[in-house]
C-alpha cells in the first residue's frame, strides 16, 4: 500500500474512533434517593435527612415526611428498597416504615401537599386532611401494619381487614425490604418482597398526587426508588 493511502486510511480510522468515543452513551436512570434536591423535607426538630453513600437517610426524633417533588399520575407503580436501621443510634427504633402515595391536599393549589403556605411541620396529625393512600408498616411500636384511604376529613378510616397484627407482616431491624406501591385501574396495592399485602378497590380512585416517605423516632435508609407508568 502506498504511504499516502496508508496515512489516509489511518487518519480516517482515528477520526471514526474518536467520534464513536465522543458519542454520549445512554444515561442510566438516576435514583431519586441519591439526590436530596428531588425531595421536600417536613420534619419536627431533632431529626435530619441526608444522602449518604447514594442512599436517602432519614433520622428522626418526633415526626418526618419526605415528599418526592414529582407529581404522579395513574397508572403508576412506585418501587423502592428500604431498611429500618437499629445499630444503637439515638433514634434507632424499629417502627414506622410508612408511606403516602397519590396524596393531594384539596385546599392547596393543584393539590400539592407541600405547596407554598400549605407545608406541614412533620407532626403526624398535620396530614389528616389529605386525600391519599397510606400504609403504616410496623406502626405503633411495631405492633400493626395498616392500610388507610384518607378521605380529607381527618377521619382516617380503617377497615378491619386492613388492620394486620401478625408478626409475619411486621418489621425486622436492618433488613432490606423491596416495597411496591400501585395505583391503577381504580385499585391501590401495597407489596412487600413480592407479596401483595393490601389491595383496595377504590370507588373514587385517587388518580394523581404525590409520593411521600413517613416515619417517627426511627432511622430509615431508602434506595433504588423507581417510578413506572405501565400501560392502562
Amino acid at each position: 500500500m502506498r504511504p499516502t493511502l496508508l496515512c489516509l486510511w489511518f487518519a480516517v480510522g482515528v477520526a471514526l474512533t474518536v467520534r464513536a468515543a465522543d458519542k454520549p452513551s445512554p444515561a442510566a436512570p438516576a435514583d431519586p434517593a441519591a439526590d436530596l434536591s428531588r425531595w421536600v423535607v417536613e420534619q419536627m426538630p431533632g431529626g435530619k435527612v441526608t444522602v449518604r453513600d447514594g442512599q436517602l437517610e432519614i433520622e428522626d426524633a418526633a415526626g418526618c415526611t419526605v415528599w418526592l417533588r414529582e407529581k404522579l399520575t395513574a397508572p403508576v407503580v412506585i418501587t423502592y428498597e428500604a431498611s429500618v436501621i437499629a445499630r444503637g443510634g439515638p433514634h434507632d427504633r424499629v417502627s414506622d416504615l410508612n408511606c403516602f402515595w397519590m396524596a393531594r391536599d384539596p385546599r392547596a393549589e393543584e393539590g400539592c401537599p407541600f405547596a407554598p403556605g400549605r407545608g406541614r411541620s412533620g407532626k403526624f396529625s398535620d396530614y389528616d386532611t389529605l386525600l391519599t393512600y397510606y400504609v403504616g408498616f410496623g406502626g405503633n411500636e411495631n405492633t400493626t401494619t395498616r392500610f388507610r384511604r384518607y378521605d380529607g376529613t381527618a377521619a382516617r378510616p380503617l377497615r378491619p381487614e386492613h388492620d394486620l397484627r401478625d408478626p409475619r407482616v411486621l418489621l425486622s431491624s436492618n433488613k432490606t425490604y423491596r416495597l411496591r406501591l400501585v395505583a391503577r385501574d381504580g385499585v391501590a396495592e401495597f407489596w412487600r418482597d413480592g407479596e401483595k399485602i393490601f389491595t383496595f378497590c377504590d370507588p373514587a380512585p385517587l388518580t394523581a398526587g404525590w409520593f411521600g416517605l413517613r416515619t417517627v423516632n426511627s432511622h430509615l435508609s431508602i434506595r433504588r426508588v423507581r417510578i413506572e407508568h405501565p400501560a392502562p
